[in-house]
């Protein structure tokens, strides 16, 4: 009796285990936060693996921006193969019991895995577990793990210990979330800080040197002196100004532009969807910021207009790339005032670049979201 008591205890994570995984997975190496970060949920990962006895593990999480469940981060097997796997509560139905229930699922065999094809594939006839991470409400992901071979039916104990790292996963996953958008604001405050200073510093002064130049008549040599040192002045506060860097570009994707669209058009969204003309090939370079524009705009439909149909079209013309998203049918319940802040990092990156993004109501009923960007070919 005495030996199962002490197995079971130590199957159980102490409050010092479980702090010490979320400790590990938060402070990284000192990489940028990035919510696609595969690095930070391998860790995490290998950490369920360690603590839990489990062969392989795989974290899917839930990305609000384009609304899909992605493989994050794995440990003893390949993240890979699970690219272009399209994944869902409605195609993982023994995931979605675990989150809705907030408790640990095991399906073994015989039992049939109600999971799609492709993992049933990977999983062969093995067992697989079911670890919810929700937190406050919220459900960041899902942990799918293989318990090692040979392994005994979850009791009691290991089911604690699973559906306890399951919420220290949410917290950590919450927590990463909510410091990536803390950067993402402090980026903006630097924007923002960057515009006041243009202001204070280069426009005030361009605005007293029209004020003494308004006036009909010739300048005396003073006058002209005096506006050629402010122009001056303000020439070097503006070069010193536009010397900083406007903000991070977008993070690498291991996706594309073209690949996206796929993905949304077999998506149920709330509009029809129209690509307008072939998807000519974007610079591996550009990637990134396409795929982020795309998504912003797509986000911004879904969060604040009634569109009745949505379309998107690419081109490559005289040396610039440009992508135009246009919502057709905003009705008259379209939210009323400027763009939010998505819309405008996502500017700010294009100008890093050496591009422009554009949006706005180009016609009645249609807002427009225009990236045009030099595609490196001159």
């Amino acid at each position: 009796m005495t030996a199962v008591h002490d197995r079971t205890t130590r199957a159980v994570p102490s409050a010092h285990d479980a702090i010490e995984l979320l400790v590990a997975a938060l402070s990284g190496s000192g990489e940028g936060v990035d919510l696609d970060q595969q690095g930070f949920y391998s860790r995490l990962a290998e950490g369920v693996s360690r603590l839990a006895g489990m062969k392989r593990v795989v974290i899917f999480r839930f990305d609000e921006a384009t609304r899909r469940v992605e493989a994050a981060g794995s440990h003893a097997i390949e993240l890979s193969l699970f690219a272009d796997l399209q994944l869902g509560l409605e195609t993982a139905p023994d995931a979605a019991r675990a989150l809705a229930e907030d408790r640990v699922i095991e399906v073994r065999p015989p039992a049939m895995h109600a999971i799609p094809s492709e993992l049933v594939e990977l999983v062969g006839d093995h067992p697989l577990v079911y670890v919810p991470m929700a937190a406050g409400g919220r459900w960041p992901g899902v942990i799918i793990a293989e318990p090692m071979p040979d392994s005994p039916p979850l009791d009691d104990a290991r089911r604690e210990l699973l559906w306890t790292l399951g919420k220290t996963l949410a917290l950590a996953s919450t927590a990463r979330i909510a410091t990536f958008y803390g950067e993402r604001a402090r980026e903006l405050q630097q924007r923002i800080d960057l515009a006041r200073d243009l202001h204070e510093r280069v426009v005030q002064r361009l605005f007293g040197v029209s004020m003494a130049l308004s006036p009909p008549g010739a300048l005396d040599a003073d006058a002209r002196g005096r506006c050629a040192e402010e122009i001056q002045t303000a020439l070097g506060d503006l070069r010193a100004a536009l010397g900083q860097p406007l903000g991070v570009m977008p993070k690498p994707t291991r996706t594309t532009l073209a690949a996206e669209l796929e993905r949304l058009n077999a998506q149920h969204l709330d509009c029809a969807l129209h690509v307008d003309g072939p998807v000519p090939e974007v610079p591996a370079g550009l990637e990134p910021l396409v795929q982020s524009v795309l998504a912003e705009a797509v986000r911004n439909v879904r969060k604040h207009a009634q569109v009745r149909a949505l379309t998107v079209r690419l081109r490559r013309s005289d040396g610039l790339l440009v992508l135009e998203i246009e919502n057709h049918g905003l009705g008259s319940r379209r939210r009323s005032g400027p763009a939010g802040v998505g819309l405008r990092i996502a500017a700010l990156e294009a100008m890093q670049a050496g591009g422009l993004l554009e949006f706005g109501e180009r016609s009645p009923g249609v807002w427009q979201v225009r990236l045009a960007v030099p595609d490196g070919t001159e």
